[in-house]
Parts: C-alpha cells; structure tokens; sequence
C-alpha cells in the first residue's frame, strides 16, 4: 500500500487495539465439540497440540492442524470440533476452572486422541459497527498472513511453548502473546490491501477524503461542522459536501452522526458511563436531545444498553 494514500488510514489505525476479556486453555479428548454462540467480542483459536476441524459462520469444515490459529473478529458463531460429524455442546456447559486472572482451564471429551487449544474473547477498543470491522472478513487465518509478516512465526512459535508446558505463568503469557498475535493479523491484513479496494476503505484512501474520515474517527466526541470538514479538505462546503457524498455514499453531516452515536454506545456498554455523562461530552444541551439523536442511529435508546445489556466476554 503506497504511504502517501495510507496516511489516512495509519493514522485512524493508530489507536485500534484488541484488549483480552477471557482466555481458555482448552485440553480436550476425542471425541468432542464445542459450540462457540454469536457474541460482539472477537474470537481468538490457537492449535497447541494435535489438531481439530473448524465450522466457520459460512457452514464450512475447515482442517485446523498443530501451530495453526485464527481470528473471528466478529465472534460469529463457530464449531470446534474433533471431526466434522461430532456433536458439539456449548462452550459454557464444558467445566471451566480459574488458573490465573483472566485465563481458566478447561477439560471435556471421551477418551481418545488429546487436543491441545488456546481459546480467547476479546474487544476492540471502536463499536462493534465501526467501518473497519464490517469490512473484516469472517474468519482471519493467521498462515495466510504469516508469509507476509515474519514476526508472526515467532509469536506462533512462542505460544507453541507456552501452551504445552506447566509453568508458573504460563496462562498469563500466552494471554498476552495472543493479544500481539491478534493485533498484529490485523495490521497484516489492513497493510496488504485489507483484501479489497473498494467500499469505506477506498474512501479513507482517497487523498481528500480519506483526511476527513480520519479526522472525524480520531475526534468522535468533536462537534464537527459542514464548514469545519470542509478546510480539512481545503475545499467550498458545497464543493466538500458533493464530494464527500459522492466517495462516500452519505452526507457528512449523517456519517458525523453516526460515528459520534457508535463511540456513543462504546461509552454506555464498555465503559459503563452515565447517559447524562455521555450526552455532555458530546456537547448536547440535554439527555433528551442526545437520547433522540442516538434511537434515530442506533434504533434503540441509550437506556436499553446503559440498563444491562453488556458485551458478553465469555470463552
């Protein structure tokens, strides 16, 4: 990707991070399967040991061989499983004890071949709606992208260590090493053309455009006017809102809105902030205003995710 057309899209990069929520050391025994439900977090699978068959969102068994791993980053739903004909059960049936932190063991299956897996959910820190992330595809293999990223081989190899010995730490290394290895399938993936040219991507790599998006990404809680993104762009309003509307397939003023909704549910479900705390940072006069201006993006009001609905970080 030539520099000059990614800086907008480095820049936006910049600050983009997976951040570990559960990690499972997995030591299963054939026959067995496990049923990994839909969530917002992103899913994380490393092959330890041995070998299993993958379920991908698309209804496709996929071979998964010792060393391999690969991210859902949209934690669709998926199978792990032994062979292709096992029954799987849901992850949360499995027993589950606590190791270290974050990180549990967990044990199931017959009495045949063992099957050594790390398993991890994990959140970006942007909504689960941000551009970026519908743009990823389903499943992200992680040799695919090796080739092209050296550094993914050694932290392969790495975690290939730390998941078959029993040493003092153990868990909380391989915790980390998989939050590296995730962000790094990103980098590789966004560096090598995010695997098609066109859409939201083609706008941030517009040279004139791309700089608006990026500004707007970086500075949701920014009161961001028509005029404003216009200098940005060094161009008329008129000129700046046809051209804007043209690449990117919406007015400015309605992409402003719902970037600035999506941080705004970010607030309320990840961070767990107050209504009325997210409706002042985002400069409006009242909760009110803010609360109908976030249900005409979102489709449902600030209360409904500020009242208990919560990004579930489960194994």
């Amino acid at each position: 990707m030539p520099s000059g057309v990614s800086d907008a899209l480095t820049e936006m990069l910049r600050g983009l991070r997976l951040d570990g929520v559960d990690y499972g050391r997995c030591q299963m025994t054939a026959p067995w399967g496990i049923l990994f439900p839909a969530q917002e977090a992103a899913r994380f699978h490393f092959i330890g040991r041995g070998g299993c068959w993958l379920l991908t969102p698309c209804k496709q068994w996929v071979e998964l061989k010792e060393g391999d791993a690969v991210l859902l980053p949209r934690g669709a739903e998926h199978i792990l499983a032994s062979q292709p004909d096992v029954s799987a059960l849901p992850i949360r049936t499995y027993e589950v004890k606590p190791i270290c932190g974050n990180v549990f063991d967990v044990c199931g299956g017959g009495e045949g071949e063992v099957t050594l897996l790390f398993c991890g959910s994990m959140h970006f820190n942007v909504d689960s709606l941000h551009p970026l992330l519908s743009m990823m595809p389903d499943v992200m293999w992680v040799h695919e992208l090796a080739a092209i990223e050296p550094n993914i081989a050694f932290l392969l190899e790495a975690m290939a260590r730390e998941v078959t010995v029993e040493r003092v730490g153990a868990g909380g290394m391989l915790a980390r090493l998989a939050d590296v290895l995730a962000a790094s399938i990103i980098r590789v993936w966004v560096e090598k053309g995010c695997g098609d040219a066109t859409g939201w991507i083609a706008a941030v790599r517009s040279p004139d455009v791309g700089r608006v998006l990026a500004a707007i990404h970086l500075q949701p809680d920014r009161d961001w006017t028509v005029a404003a993104l216009a200098r940005l762009m060094g161009a008329s309003r008129s000129g700046f809102a046809e051209r804007f509307a043209s690449v990117v397939g919406e007015t400015p003023a309605r992409y402003v809105a719902q970037v600035r909704m999506h941080q705004a549910r970010q607030w309320l479900v990840r961070d767990r902030m107050r209504i009325s705390v997210v409706a002042k940072r985002l400069g409006y006069d009242s909760e009110a205003s803010f609360s109908r201006a976030f249900k005409r993006v979102i489709g449902a009001p600030p209360s409904h995710f500020r009242a208990g609905e919560t990004v579930a970080a489960a194994l």
